[in-house]
């Protein structure tokens, strides 16, 4: 019982849209028989008892559909052999049941005379497949939004997955890079490998903090950028300058990517004292980092795994793109901003 009740409930809309037409059917189909207009043509009992037997179809065509229906797909194949078998039913369902209350009011010979039969069941097969249409089209209207919905959830489910095994092969990319800076640092000056290994420890735990996040607020990321250059300072002093022009912008960043073009840039380009490798970050509606090309003389071969990944990452989230424009003197990469509503 509440089972049918959750049902009721749940399809409410739709069974009120069936009972309004049918009374407004039965309004249109008395004013054109009778040709007039009284009290008599809105009164609702016919619309009830065509409301009733639809209520009957629905529940045939139900039944056979559980029945029948393997698949979450349907084909016109299998429709067909639901509707049709469906209306057959119907009609002897509906035929029982007039027989029946024929019967118990004495007038079968008048309700089942040739020309009242043939009248009957030519106008509840018209019913039927009017109300049976309106049936199978909620019902896999119904289904669609259903399968909409499984579907959305599952794409959310692939794109976290995603994210998440790239955030698992940029962290040890991460880590990896600055160990061989500290491992560098320490044979050169111990006192300053002492100082990167204290900084490079406090961004490593923002490192952590953030891999479990999607995005991060712009200005937090570009906070870290600026810490993670001072590491690269350790090593390299003026040899690589960063400047940042900034407004105060909203939105959102993939976690580490300010971090991972700096890295990029002193990774593919030979900065010293007296010919610096300047970087730019210009941050209005898109942010654009931009560095000058100064090519080391030995260039080692790079899969721009880091890079790839970075542009996999804001398509899986946003379906956009980076852009990464390079001439003779300098490499841009544009980065969109992800509004907050994401």
């Amino acid at each position: 019982m509440n089972n049918i009740s959750n049902q009721i409930h749940q399809n409410r809309y739709f069974l009120l849209f069936v009972f309004l037409f049918a009374y407004v059917q039965s309004i249109h189909i008395r004013i054109v028989v009778r040709g007039t207009l009284d009290q008599y043509i809105f009164t609702p009992e016919a619309a009830v008892a065509t409301f009733v037997s639809a209520c009957i179809l629905f529940f045939v065509i139900d039944f056979f559909i559980k029945s029948w229906q393997r698949s979450s797909t349907f084909s016109l194949k299998e429709i067909f052999k639901i509707f049709s078998s469906s209306l057959f039913v119907y009609l002897l369902v509906m035929k029982t049941i007039s027989f029946l209350i024929a019967l118990a009011f004495g007038t079968i010979e008048r309700n089942f005379n040739e020309e009242a039969l043939i009248f009957t069941t030519f106008s509840e097969l018209i019913d039927g497949f009017i109300y049976g249409s309106f049936f199978l089209a909620y019902r896999y209207y119904k289904k669609n939004v259903i399968y909409q919905k499984q579907l959305l959830l599952y794409d959310q489910a692939l794109s976290d997955s995603k994210i998440n095994q790239l955030k698992t092969q940029l962290n040890p990319h991460f880590l990896f890079n600055n160990l061989n800076v500290l491992d560098q640092l320490i044979e050169e000056d111990k006192h300053k490998a002492s100082d990167f290994l204290n900084e490079f420890a406090e961004i490593y735990r923002y490192v952590l903090d953030v891999s479990d996040k999607k995005l991060i607020a712009v200005k937090e990321e570009l906070a870290f950028a600026e810490k993670y250059f001072n590491l690269i300072r350790h090593k390299y002093g003026s040899a690589y300058i960063l400047q940042i022009d900034y407004e105060n912008t909203t939105g959102n960043i993939v976690p580490l990517s300010l971090q991972l073009l700096l890295e990029n840039a002193v990774q593919h380009n030979l900065g010293s004292q007296s010919n610096p490798v300047l970087i730019t970050i210009h941050i209005r509606e898109v942010i654009m980092v931009t560095n000058t090309i100064i090519p080391k003389r030995s260039i080692k071969k790079t899969s721009g795994r880091a890079l790839n990944n970075l542009k996999e990452q804001y398509w899986v989230l946003t379906d956009q793109k980076l852009e990464m424009l390079k001439t003779e003197t300098k490499f841009t990469v544009i980065i969109p901003i992800i509004p907050d509503k994401i």
